[in-house]
């Protein structure tokens, strides 16, 4: 599988229409805070015209594309981090995922109220971001707790560890995620990856508005503000028109109708695209007998996939004949 990507945000954001949207599936959405308290998840396949190609050249039983899974995650309110809200059940769900999609709503509209009764994508963003990093604080001070006798008795890893909590620790002070604390090791990532902090978290925002004509709104721009600082991406997309797409089941006529919208790519697409990039994945094919399948590996990993420690498995060799495939990307 691809990567598992988490929808956060407030209630009332939109988080479940987009999921719907996304896995083309009818998802309880509701115009009240947690109408979402399970999580809701689907896997879906990852649409690549290069799987296509290749199967049209070399001929196996059947097509296996690579998949991702969207989890769409209850509503954090403030005070989440303190079990505001079942708000430490939510950010557990979060912990969970590879990478998270952050909702925002960026749209007026009286029939959904707003659980600050304000529509502000900055204040929003902020209170996401303050539940995650007090999450963390807690998960930092019991490491500390560990680990501090053996860094005091000159223990090299645990004097690395201490190291990165205090640089760690010091971000709260200005509301600044994990994910945007720089200037570590190797090594010392390693062990902020195995901490799995909330705010380490790649993330990706999407700006929620009504209409595609509003994705460069006054909020919208707002929002992307905030992510070309954190040099995280962000985009907009339609909660309305997603769903009129997701209703479509023709893919043709689907296109036809982005078309008429002015869309090239799908939010599917778009949220993908952006994903691998945030998260350095790239797809590796494997063609010929059973089944032609693409598969999601690493960007940085070097060597034969079979040799790189996949999070996928190949449990045989593959072994296909040589083959010039050319397409346009």
């Amino acid at each position: 599988m691809g990567f598992t990507c988490g929808l956060v945000g407030l209630p009332n954001v939109g988080k479940s229409t987009l999921f719907a949207a996304l896995t083309r599936t009818k998802a309880l959405a509701g115009n009240y805070a947690f109408s979402t308290i399970k999580p809701n998840s689907d896997i879906v396949p990852v649409p690549d015209k290069r799987l296509d190609i290749i199967s049209q050249h070399i001929k196996a039983d059947k097509i296996v594309p690579t998949t991702m899974e969207f989890v769409d995650i209850a509503g954090l309110i403030k005070g989440a981090s303190k079990e505001e809200g079942l708000g430490n059940k939510f950010l557990g769900h979060i912990r969970e995922v590879d990478a998270i999609a952050h909702v925002v709503r960026c749209f007026e509209d009286s029939n959904v109220p707003h659980v600050s009764d304000t529509i502000d994508p900055v204040s929003d963003i902020d209170t996401i971001n303050t539940e995650l990093i007090i999450a963390d604080m807690e998960t930092l001070d019991r490491r500390k707790t560990k680990v501090e006798k053996l860094a005091k008795s000159g223990d090299k890893e645990a004097r690395m560890q201490m190291e990165v909590i205090a640089k760690l620790s010091e971000a709260p002070d200005q509301i600044q995620p994990a994910r945007t604390v720089g200037g570590f090791n190797d090594e010392q990532n390693l062990f902020v990856k195995n901490l799995t902090l909330l705010s380490a978290k790649p993330v990706l925002y999407i700006c929620n508005v009504m209409d595609p004509s509003d994705m460069e709104n006054e909020l919208v721009q707002k929002v992307k503000e905030i992510a070309k600082q954190e040099a995280h991406p962000g985009f907009g997309t339609g909660r309305k028109t997603g769903m009129e797409i997701m209703e479509i089941k023709n893919l043709e006529e689907q296109m036809v109708f982005m078309k008429e919208l002015g869309l090239t790519k799908t939010g599917l697409d778009r949220l993908i695209s952006v994903g691998y990039g945030l998260l350095e994945l790239v797809t590796f094919f494997t063609a010929g007998g059973k089944e032609n399948r693409a598969w999601t590996i690493s960007k940085k990993l070097k060597g034969p996939p079979r040799q790189q420690g996949l999070s996928i498995q190949i449990s045989k060799e593959v072994s296909f004949a040589p083959k010039s495939i050319t397409w346009k990307t």
